[in-house]
C-alpha cells in the first residue's frame, strides 16, 4: 500500500462520518503520525510503499476512527495556542474556544505582569502553559481533581519549558483553597454540560473523553462556577478578576451569580462562532 494510496483510503473510508474538508484533514494528520512525513514531503514520496508496521498502524488507526474515536487521541497530540500538547482520555482535548478564553486574558494584560495566576480543572494544562509562555515572569498554579490529567498536565508543562506548580485537589473540597496564595487572576473551564444535553453530543466526545470534566447535574448547572466564585472571593486580591469558560445557555445565570456574589463588572462575551461563552468579573 501507498502512502498516497493509503490517504485516499481513509478519507473515502470516514467520509460518511465527516464532511470532505473535515476527513481531509483527519486523513492529513494521521498519515503524519504514521509516516512521520509532513503533507508536502508525503506529496513527494507518495508513490513509496508503507512498512507492514506502518500498515497495521494505519489499519488500526482506521478502526478506531470508525469507532468515533477523536484522531488526538489516536495521534497522542493536539494543537493548542501554537502548542503540540500531549492527550490521552483523561483529559479535554484542548479547544478553540478556549483559546479565545488565553487571548482575552492576555488582550486585558498587556504589560505581561508578575502575577499569581490560578487554573481551576487545568486537564492538559493548556491554559497555564499558554499564559506561562506569554507572561515568563507569572507565578503559575493549576488545579485538577484527577491525578491522570496532572501527570499529562505536567508532562506538557515539561516539554514546553514552563514552570507550573500543580495541585491535586478537588475545588469543591470545603479546604480546596487552603494550599493557595493570594492571586491576581483565576481562570477556569469546568464542568458545564447539563446531563440532559448528553445526548445531544458528538460520540467522538461524550464517548471518549472524560465525563467528569464535562458534564454537571440538571439541577444545579452553576454549582462549579458557584463553588469558584465564592474561592475567588477569598482569594483574588481587590481588583482581580475572574474568567469563565461557559456554556452558552447559562451566560445570563452566570453573570447574575456572579453579581449576586458580589462581584462587579461582570461581563459576557461571545466567541468566533457569536455564542455566549466566556464570562469575566472583578472582585470588589
Amino acid at each position: 500500500m501507498t502512502i498516497q494510496t493509503a490517504f485516499a483510503g481513509l478519507v473515502a473510508a470516514i467520509t460518511p462520518l465527516y464532511d470532505n474538508r473535515e476527513a481531509a484533514n483527519i486523513a492529513h494528520l494521521v498519515m503524519e503520525h504514521i509516516t512521520g512525513l509532513g503533507k508536502l514531503d508525503r506529496v513527494f514520496h507518495k508513490d513509496s510503499d508503507l512498512s507492514a508496521p506502518q500498515e497495521a498502524q494505519y489499519q488500526q488507526a482506521m478502526t478506531a476512527l470508525l469507532e468515533h474515536r477523536p484522531v488526538q487521541h489516536i495521534t497522542g497530540k493536539s494543537w493548542f495556542y501554537g502548542m503540540e500538547l500531549l492527550v490521552n482520555e483523561q483529559v479535554l482535548i484542548p479547544r478553540p474556544e478556549t483559546e479565545e478564553l488565553v487571548e482575552w486574558i492576555l488582550l486585558d494584560h498587556p504589560a505581561q505582569p508578575a502575577w499569581r495566576l490560578l487554573d481551576i480543572g487545568t486537564g492538559s494544562g493548556c491554559i497555564p502553559i499558554a499564559l506561562k509562555k506569554q507572561w515568563p515572569a507569572a507565578d503559575m498554579w493549576a488545579m485538577d481533581v484527577s491525578p491522570s490529567a496532572l501527570a499529562i498536565a505536567t508532562k506538557n508543562a515539561g516539554l514546553q519549558h514552563t514552570p507550573i506548580r500543580f495541585i491535586p485537589q478537588d475545588v469543591l473540597a470545603t479546604d480546596a483553597s487552603k494550599v493557595l496564595p493570594s492571586l491576581n487572576i483565576i481562570v477556569s473551564n469546568p464542568p458545564y454540560i447539563r446531563e440532559s444535553e448528553r445526548a445531544n453530543m458528538q460520540e467522538q466526545v461524550e464517548a471518549f473523553e472524560p465525563s467528569i470534566a464535562l458534564f454537571v447535574p440538571d439541577n444545579d448547572p452553576l454549582l462549579f462556577y458557584r463553588r469558584i466564585a465564592r474561592l475567588a472571593k477569598e482569594k483574588l486580591e481587590h481588583g482581580g478578576k475572574l474568567y469563565f469558560e461557559i456554556n452558552e445557555a447559562l451566560g445570563k445565570e452566570v453573570v447574575e451569580m456572579l453579581e449576586e456574589e458580589g462581584f462587579r463588572e461582570a461581563k459576557l462575551k461571545q466567541d468566533m462562532f457569536g455564542k455566549d461563552r466566556m464570562v469575566r468579573a472583578v472582585k470588589k
